[in-house]
């Protein structure tokens, strides 16, 4: 009873802290190598693993950077390997997982008994939580952290949410392999024609319906314009709210990209296939740009067009040093970074680059002032810990307990990533809850075993205020732990 009431008042105690406000370090020099390695890691990566800040230290900060925006020429640790091995649906193209996993045509469908109907839908559910494990998995052990991160950045900012339909399910792992993990690091104008070109965006935001008026394959199914993914592709995709378009703009890009659709049981695999007997072909004037009628290049023309907008370096550059830098990213970065898109035609390695070597970028003013997300904390206390054989449900349920569960964002502008989003009383309490059950070893398959308190505070850096180095040493020994992961400085980074 007396554990169990320790529990308590200090967990009470920490979210006061966290509420205060952020913590105020004492740090005899803010600009110091180990603040500066915590910094990069926290930044770059999900948080550091047990041994990181010393491993970054030895090769340097500037070498770790340069190493991480090649992820190609970092070798991966050979237990991830082995347990992503083990997920059979992962290699699978969205064709291949339609016809494998995927629902029955009605006709079919109607032949089955009820036992077979739900054996069906349990066989679906195999391959989202393979595709949320790999994704779990790469993001705790992957050395390749920085790509990690990009790919968290990409697929919210190119959201698709299982929420919008039993195939986005069958496709969401091949969604995140094809269209977002080879280009996280690329080129953007590459990225967006992958996103464009993915059954699962073409079904989330409709455009598999999208029909011009009156044309040949125009039927029940297809009745005409479906303006919901042109509107997304400019607000959310690339230019952004305030990016200069006008309605019409966004009428004509519908019109452009008529016939774009999904085609689930045949085909190449990739689940793309262009309709031309339901394209609108007439010639069309788009952002004040002429665009010939024809067929499926114009709506590659379309996405040139919008990749080179400086509107969409601008929108680009401004969420990049938002999730890196600060919540009101300072204007001078946001400008700096735009400028570098507009160079490089959207190399988004060049533009990191740019980010990581700025000023801004190694103001001590912003360091620990990114509130994790729900996601980026649960991941970041599965690295500190040490934790390699996870309990997959646990670390699904907390994200969902805390309104981000993975791939399933209810809106199609993706999770946000800043403070006011996700700092409130509630989720705090979850936090620390949850804290308290991965400091005893709980979040480990097998027989739990408490994590040790020294081990995690080394990890760390020891990366703690004053204050919370007082409750922390004042607490009992076996709640010390538990204290460092629901300590205000491990809900920032």
């Amino acid at each position: 009873m007396k554990k169990a009431s320790n529990y308590w008042i200090i967990s009470l105690l920490l979210s006061l802290i966290i509420w205060l406000g952020l913590p105020s370090h004492s740090y005899a020099d803010s600009q110091s190598i180990n603040t500066q390695t915590i910094h990069l890691l926290n930044r770059l990566s999900f948080g550091p693993r047990p041994g990181e800040i010393e491993r970054v230290k030895s090769m340097g900060i500037n070498s770790y950077i340069q190493s991480q925006l090649q992820p190609e020429t970092i070798r991966e640790p050979q237990q991830l390997t082995n347990q992503l091995s083990t997920l059979t649906t992962l290699d699978l193209n969205p064709v291949q997982l339609y016809n494998k996993y995927g629902p029955l045509p009605p006709r079919k469908q109607k032949k089955l008994t009820q036992k077979q109907k739900e054996a069906r839908i349990n066989r679906m559910r195999i391959i989202l939580n393979e595709a949320r494990k790999a994704n779990f998995l790469r993001a705790i052990l992957s050395n390749r952290q920085l790509q990690e991160v990009m790919i968290n950045f990409w697929f919210n900012h190119f959201s698709v949410s299982v929420s919008g339909g039993r195939p986005i399910r069958v496709w969401i792992g091949t969604y995140e392999r094809d269209a977002i993990r080879p280009y996280a690091l690329g080129n953007f104008r590459t990225l967006l024609g992958a996103t464009a070109h993915h059954p699962a965006m073409l079904f989330y935001l409709d455009n598999w319906l999208n029909t011009a008026p009156g044309s040949k394959g125009a039927n029940n199914t297809f009745k005409g314009l479906n303006e919901n993914y042109a509107r997304e592709l400019m607000e959310l995709h690339t230019l952004g709210v305030d990016g200069g378009y006008k309605q019409q703009d966004i009428v004509t890009l519908a019109k452009i990209f008529t016939g774009w659709g999904i085609i689930r049981r045949t085909g190449d695999g990739s689940g793309f296939k262009f309709y031309p007997d339901r394209h609108n072909n007439s010639d069309k004037i788009f952002l004040g740009i002429p665009i010939q009628g024809g067929g499926v290049e114009e709506g590659e023309k379309a996405l040139d067009i919008l990749a080179k907008h400086p509107s969409t370096a601008r929108f680009i550059s401004y969420k990049l040093a938002q999730y890196f830098v600060a919540d009101r990213p300072p204007g001078n970065l946001v400008n700096q970074l735009a400028q570098r898109f507009q160079e490089t035609n959207g190399n988004i390695r060049s533009v990191l680059e740019t980010l990581f070597n700025s000023s801004e970028f190694w103001n001590e003013n912003y360091y620990d002032r990114k509130f994790k997300t729900p996601y980026q904390y649960i991941i970041s206390a599965a690295r500190a810990t040490g934790t390699n054989k996870f309990r997959w449900n646990q670390i699904a349920g907390m994200l969902y307990q805390l309104g981000m569960h993975i791939y399933a964002c209810g809106t199609p502008d993706g999770y946000k990533n800043t403070k006011e989003a996700w700092l409130n009383s509630d989720a705090m309490m979850r936090r620390i809850s949850f804290a308290t059950n991965i400091s005893r070893g709980q979040l480990n398959q097998g027989k739990p075993k408490p994590i040790n308190r020294q081990q995690l505070s080394a990890t760390l850096g020891n990366n703690f205020s004053a204050q919370t180095q007082a409750i922390i040493k004042n607490s009992p020994n076996d709640v010390q732990a538990a204290l460092m992961l629901g300590s205000p400085e491990m809900m920032y980074k």
